[in-house]
């Protein structure tokens, strides 16, 4: 009897694909942040995404295993930086905007070569990742510089990052169940 191993790939990009559109909705300046978005952060875009990761592990995907492990840690580490100072009672000292450019700006340089690693896979996760760097690095400009137009242009093009990885999770999610593509990636 074969031993059918569940794609973990969709959980990994609906984590990350809601909670960068959530995230990004504030970014393009229609929502303040709010506990929604750090719950989603944790949770869905955190946890999940650690999971799938692991999960990818087991499939021998090393790609999968750093992207998802990666960024559902990104995640957990955003929520911490906004939380720990809140929570700390003086111990946490909030992180300066143009030192969260740096934190933003590494995340873009992994991200840059995590875009190269998707050279011979699908179209789809092609562009998730070459809109990620460049969300990266439009919010550490908009840091650096400390420019809302900036942020705002960052939080639209955040939120079709987002939905592209929605996308491709219902993609493969209705491949699989429907034994056809469904959706084109």
């Amino acid at each position: 009897m074969e031993n059918k191993l569940a794609n973990p790939a969709p959980l990994g990009l609906m984590g990350f694909g809601m909670t960068t559109v959530l995230l990004n909705i504030h970014n393009a300046g229609f929502f303040p942040v709010s506990a929604m978005v750090l719950a989603m952060g944790i949770f869905y875009g955190g946890i999940a995404q650690v999971i799938a990761g692991i999960l990818e592990f087991k499939k021998g995907n090393t790609f999968g295993l750093t992207a998802f492990t990666s960024y559902g840690m990104f995640w957990l580490t955003l929520a911490a930086l906004w939380l720990l100072p809140e929570i700390s009672k003086g111990k946490g000292i909030a992180t300066g905007e143009a030192y969260m450019g740096w934190y933003l700006f590494m995340w873009g340089v992994f991200t840059f070569f995590m875009w190269l690693g998707t050279f011979g896979k699908n179209r789809v996760l092609q562009f998730v990742f070459l809109s990620l760097w460049i969300l990266f690095f439009l919010l550490a400009i908009r840091d650096w510089a400390e420019s809302p137009v900036i942020g705002i242009i960052a939080g639209y093009e955040g939120i079709l990052c987002g939905l592209s990885a929605i996308y491709l999770a219902m993609a493969e999610v209705l491949e699989e169940s429907q034994g056809k593509k469904v959706l084109p990636y």
